[in-house]
């Protein structure tokens, strides 16, 4: 799957395009808007605005964090070999701070992470904070005809550049648990 960007200032040409979108075949988790007009966006009702945690580097950094825990990890089990501790206290209490440190790393990470945006929407800072919306859409090559032919009708529209985009497993698991939520009582 491709991530497309796209720039726009107007709020209801987006959700107008969403809607069409929508209409076409793809599935609300695939286009998202982000904005730095967050009641803009939830007053329009096909725009679907790009979720807190995503907003930020949080699950990279966590990732990166887990890394270096695994590293550290081993660390403090070879130290206390090395040390030969566990041979008088057993070798629960190093297993326990291994573990701990694994954590501790995946969290700081996260910490870290949290405080950044994220790393795909850096390069739009400028645009965000000019009052614009970045409005983005993930999809596969075979749906590539239906976003150019709705974008063709909208010439305010910037083409801001492509990414990797969300795997499609998490945009299908993520409609499916949409479907579920809005079809319970």
């Amino acid at each position: 799957m491709k991530r497309y960007y796209f720039i726009s200032e107007d709020l209801d040409e987006l959700d107008r395009i969403e809607a069409e979108l929508e209409t076409a075949g793809l599935v609300a988790p695939q286009i998202h808007v982000l904005s730095r007009d967050d009641a803009g966006v939830t007053s329009h009702e096909h725009l679907h605005e790009v979720e807190a945690v995503m907003r930020t580097d949080v699950v990279r950094s966590m990732k990166r964090g887990a890394v270096v825990g695994l590293i550290a990890a081993p660390l403090v089990l070879v130290g206390a070999y090395f040390s030969g501790l566990p041979e008088s206290w057993t070798w629960i209490p190093f297993i326990c701070l291994a573990i701990v440190v694994l954590g501790f790393c995946t969290w700081e990470g996260g910490f870290l992470g949290i405080q950044e945006p994220h790393y795909q929407f850096k390069q739009f800072e400028k645009e965000l904070d000019a009052g614009r919306h970045l409005f983005f859409v993930d999809m596969h090559d075979k749906q590539k005809d239906v976003l150019d032919e709705v974008i063709s009708r909208y010439p305010k529209l910037i083409f801001a550049g492509e990414a990797k985009a969300t795997a499609a497993w998490f945009v299908r698991a993520h409609h499916k648990f949409r479907s579920f939520m809005e079809a319970m009582p």
